[in-house]
């Protein structure tokens, strides 16, 4: 590779250097021909008449020397090449878990549970791999452009092989068959590996272990979130990288990723619960059915639903003024407000329904109302799974401000909600920060740098 000779070519572009400097008076001590440069006519003693060879072709050297300072990483893309490892290090150690909960007597919900976490595990290390290579420089990637490419296709292979999992966290596969998956995915994983350790080593990163305080892993977080009664899971984690340090104070940055594929499974409930209505003498709403999905950087949220207007007179019974289906489609692009607070900017899409509850869809406030609605619905579940008081140590709560939100999709269609700020802090309470962020990823750092380090190069 370029970087493992660069001090040789160092050295030999430094001499070049030299003899360019001055040619006169090196030649003289050396070459042939009473100290004359040339000399083609005084017996070939020259450099055109000897044909003396030095080995080094400065063009060549000079060449790769800029190769080598145009792929270099920056001091930001290092923090960042250090997280996307860490994550891929977390799926090696999910994925020994995994393994070994195969070799042990127990019921589905636990291999399931296993194999779950390391589905997460592999999606979050595809996704730091993929934001990693897309911050390049346009001079990176034409110099990185043959290992990007071997990175990408073992990207792919790895999401191929990743797949298998599925069933197993559905509960539809458990046994022995899973274990045969369980090897092809290790192969997999470990050949992306291999290829992020080389990818570091031709950008002069080096090895990750030398970096290992620049960057520390949020443990995963699971917050239980009852929303009109009804549970949700959101599991949190993230990576807290150090920034500057300038005039007394620290800023790291800061990166939450909540997974809300149970949101997801549960947007039916959800929607209800908040949404459902039976007005003897007003407006009845039913929740037919809904589905969630990610429309990066947003979400979109699909309803079908039950409509009717009931108009009561005097003591008799309700009179129907209105009644029909629909089925509306919700945009949910998620924005900071300048405060640092999270919000869900709410958008109405397609409208499928006939007679006056399209109307009222359309142009009346029915629509804007159950717009609304859900869009408060998800913002108060995404808020509390993004909750800086329980994913963040100590030292950072009230200290961290929330910069900007998004939502992602993975592979298999699960929900991601990004979520990206800064911790700004005095120098004493950015060593006690430091301090509590090592605690509680220790014998998770340990694990995981043994995994490197093991890896066979």
């Amino acid at each position: 590779m370029i970087r493992r000779d660069i001090s040789s070519r160092l050295s030999t572009i430094i001499l070049g250097t030299a003899l360019l400097a001055y040619p006169c008076e090196v030649f003289a001590q050396h070459g042939g021909g009473g100290g004359h440069v040339g000399g083609g006519a005084a017996g070939g003693g020259g450099l055109s008449g000897g044909n003396r060879a030095s080995g080094v072709d400065q063009k060549d050297d000079l060449k790769d020397f800029h190769q080598v300072l145009a792929v270099q990483a920056t001091s930001e893309q290092i923090i960042a090449y250090v997280a996307m490892l860490k994550s891929t290090a977390t799926a090696s150690t999910e994925l020994q878990g995994f393994a070994g909960q195969l070799g042990k007597e127990g019921n589905a919900s636990d291999v399931g549970s296993r194999a779950t976490a390391l589905a997460q595990a592999i999606e979050k290390a595809r996704s730091e791999n993929k934001k990693f290579m897309d911050g390049f420089s346009d001079a990176q990637k034409s110099g990185l452009k043959e290992i990007s490419k071997r990175l990408v296709k073992e990207d792919s292979d790895l999401a191929q092989q990743a797949k298998a999992l599925d069933p197993v966290v559905e509960g539809k596969v458990v046994g022995p068959q899973v274990a045969s998956s369980a090897q092809s995915l290790e192969h997999a994983l470990t050949s992306f590996q291999h290829e992020q350790l080389d990818l570091g080593e031709e950008m002069s990163i080096g090895a990750a272990n030398h970096r290992q305080d620049f960057a520390f892993n949020l443990p995963p977080v699971k917050n239980s979130i009852r929303f009109a009664n009804q549970p949700i899971e959101i599991v949190t984690s993230g990576v807290v990288s150090k920034g500057v340090a300038e005039g007394g104070q620290n800023t790291f940055k800061l990166e939450l990723t909540a997974d809300m594929s149970d949101l997801q499974h549960e947007i039916t409930q959800v929607l209800r619960g908040g949404l459902n209505k039976a007005d003897r003498c007003g407006e009845q709403i039913a929740i037919r059915n809904a589905a969630l999905t990610p429309a990066a950087p947003a979400s979109l949220v699909v309803v079908q639903l039950h409509f009717e207007r009931w108009a009561c007179f005097g003591k008799g019974p309700g009179s129907e003024m209105a009644e029909g289906n629909a089925t509306i489609e919700v945009k949910l692009t998620p924005a900071v407000s300048e405060d640092g607070k999270l919000r869900l900017v709410p958008e109405m899409g397609r409208i499928d329904a006939e007679g006056m509850v399209g109307e009222l869809l359309r142009s009346g406030s029915l629509g804007e109302v159950l717009r609304d609605k859900i869009a408060e619905a998800l913002l108060s579940i995404v808020r509390q799974g993004g909750d800086f008081k329980t994913t963040l140590p100590p030292a950072a709560q009230g200290y961290a401000m929330l910069q900007r939100a998004q939502f992602e999709g993975t592979g298999s269609g699960k929900l991601m909600a990004v979520l990206d700020g800064e911790i700004r802090v005095s120098d004493e309470k950015a060593a006690s920060l430091t301090s509590e962020l090592k605690e509680r990823s220790a014998s998770q750092e340990t694990i995981q740098k043994n995994v490197v380090e093991a890896l066979p190069r």
